[in-house]
């Protein structure tokens, strides 16, 4: 009987569909678990299609294709440890998010996730069906036990797989990012691990797939819930963890313990990281993006400067004789300081031609937000003209605060095909600047320093589409909207519970109003990093047509079916 055994976790970063390099970046890691002399190689959650795979996993082709691959690569695991690794599985009795394992080029055992995540971001009830629960395998005379993901955020398989006699669990995860979302891990692993008596590897995937970044921070704990090591979040990790066996069962051997970041560095690496997958899995090296001299485009550049490199973002100013001096001194600023490229398009000319062209169908009319949005609209065509000349991808840079309550032009500002600060509200946008300016690390591309200058975080925030414009002409202060917005979008607050946090009724009913006429315009927007537990989009699911208003009516508070 065995009395050591050793995994390798491979915390890595596939990419949805790219079936050969999954299978081949699976295949590396298993390699280096053999020059390790591991028992076994473990990967997270769907690793060989990627994940979240969406409705894609529907297509019988693509499970063929998957299927195909698995059988390949199970074909080479032979003369070394066994390799765990996350594929779909279709058979006559349905279809299933499963985890294979091989050994000596032999089929181990298929585990098929029992519980389905139905909330949220998740709807698998879409696309699989619900497995059996099943016992333990047995590597190398270690009986392991794999609940997949969602299956160790519930008693049920765990405690089976207790039962049935398993001695290690090991989970792997597919897992994308939130705030705050470590803690809740362990929570509900030590959980699993108190139940059972069981020590627990927690493995999760990296990356960036569309909206969602999976940030890794694995982990294993022993017996009673003590942490035996932590991998650091976001980066692609191969590392090996002992267990020993002792009287009362296995034990990890303590190992490494990577530090875990304040919540505002991983906010910030969930955007350079999920703004970085989104282009080079898309097949895009190069952005390109309106920097008007105000905070939001300032963090924007920023923020792929970080993950491309300055030398491939391309910050275009299009001012018009609203934008004031102040302005283009401060994008000048940003991009010398940042080493962007920055170029100027006046947009005067193509506004009079736009204006003149419509002047005898608008003729009797008063000038008003017409007006002005034609200038934001001419800005997005100047824009994608330039993002499809030069094979750049354009980014739009909206903030959360601005997306909820529909302050920004469709088919103008909104142009583009990815917004990495659209889950970020506007008080967060200026403690983030703060933070970039005043810390630098190592996965950062772009410069250290001051790189926003100050100038930019404390002006009062403008469209500039008229003279002397400010945001507050037209919203609450941002605290107070931004305080509003979370109470109706995080928490789902009703008017009465935010009257009683000490709102004007009158305030709370104009941004409900704002937050629900705006749902077109959001169905519409381009993807964004997630960083909530609300981000519009998979988070939250309104209709656009909706011509229900809270009153502000005394309600007994009801349990929130997606709050699990």
């Amino acid at each position: 009987m065995a009395d050591r055994f050793r995994l390798t976790m491979a915390q890595l970063n596939p990419t949805v569909g790219a079936l050969e390099a999954n299978a081949e970046k699976a295949y590396a890691a298993w390699q280096e678990g053999k020059r390790a002399g591991a028992d076994m190689v473990a990967l997270p959650e769907m690793f060989l299609t990627g994940y979240q795979t969406q409705d894609l996993i529907a297509k019988p082709a693509l499970v063929a294709d998957a299927t195909a691959a698995m059988e390949a690569l199970g074909a080479r695991i032979t003369d070394g440890p066994a390799l765990g690794i996350g594929g779909p599985w279709w058979d006559d009795e349905g279809h299933f998010n499963a985890y294979w394992v091989w050994k000596d080029g032999a089929l181990v055992a298929r585990m098929l996730k029992h519980d389905l995540p139905h909330h949220g971001i998740f709807d698998e009830y879409r696309i699989y069906d619900s497995g059996p629960i099943s016992g333990p395998y047995a590597i190398n005379g270690v009986r392991i036990g794999t609940p997949i993901c969602e299956d160790a955020w519930h008693p049920d398989v765990a405690e089976t797989l207790a039962e049935t006699g398993a001695e290690i669990l090991i989970v792997p995860n597919g897992s994308p990012y939130y705030r705050g979302k470590l803690d809740v891990r362990m929570t509900h692993m030590v959980t699993r691990v108190v139940e059972t008596g069981l020590p627990l590897v927690y493995l999760n995937a990296v990356g960036g797939q569309d909206d969602q970044v999976f940030d890794g921070a694995s982990f294993v704990l022993n017996r009673h819930g003590a942490l035996a090591a932590q991998f650091a979040p976001f980066d692609e990790i191969i590392d090996h963890v002992d267990f020993i066996r002792e009287d009362d069962g296995w034990a990890c051997v303590e190992g490494r313990d990577d530090p875990q970041p304040s919540e505002w560095e991983q906010d910030y690496r969930a955007m350079v990281e999920g703004l970085g997958d989104y282009l080079r899995k898309s097949g895009f090296s190069k952005v390109v993006l309106g920097l008007s001299g105000g905070i939001d485009s300032a963090l924007v550049a920023t923020i792929a400067a970080d993950a491309l490199g300055p030398e491939a973002v391309h910050c275009v100013m299009l001012p018009s004789e609203y934008t004031s001096q102040g302005s283009l001194d401060d994008a000048a600023e940003l991009a010398k300081r940042q080493g962007l490229r920055l170029d100027t398009v006046r947009i005067d000319g193509a506004r009079d031609a736009v204006s003149e062209a419509l002047s005898h169908l608008m003729a009797g009319t008063q000038p008003d937000v017409t007006e002005e949005n034609i200038q934001s609209r001419l800005r997005g065509v100047m824009l994608m003209a330039l993002s499809n000349k030069f094979g750049e991808m354009l980014l739009t840079t909206g903030n959360k605060s601005e997306m909820a309550v529909g302050y920004a032009t469709i088919y103008g500002d909104m142009s583009g095909g990815y917004n990495p600060i659209k889950d970020l509200y506007k008080t967060r946008v200026f403690e983030t600047c703060r933070w970039r300016n005043a810390n630098h690390r190592p996965w950062m591309k772009g410069p250290e320093g001051e790189v926003i200058p100050v100038e930019i975080i404390d002006k009062p925030p403008s469209a500039e589409l008229r003279p002397d414009q400010k945001d507050e002409d037209s919203l609450p202060p941002y605290p107070v909207l931004d305080a509003i917005l979370e109470g109706l979008v995080e928490n789902d607050a009703s008017v009465s519970d935010l009257m009683a946090q000490g709102f004007e009724r009158e305030t709370i009913k104009k941004v409900e109003h704002l937050l629900y006429i705006s749902e077109w315009k959001r169905f519409q927007s381009a993807p964004g990093t997630r960083l909530s537990r609300r981000a519009f989009w998979l988070d939250r699911r309104y209709p656009i047509v909706n011509r229900w208003r809270d009153q502000g009516h005394e309600t007994e508070p009801v349990t929130d079916p997606f709050r699990s």
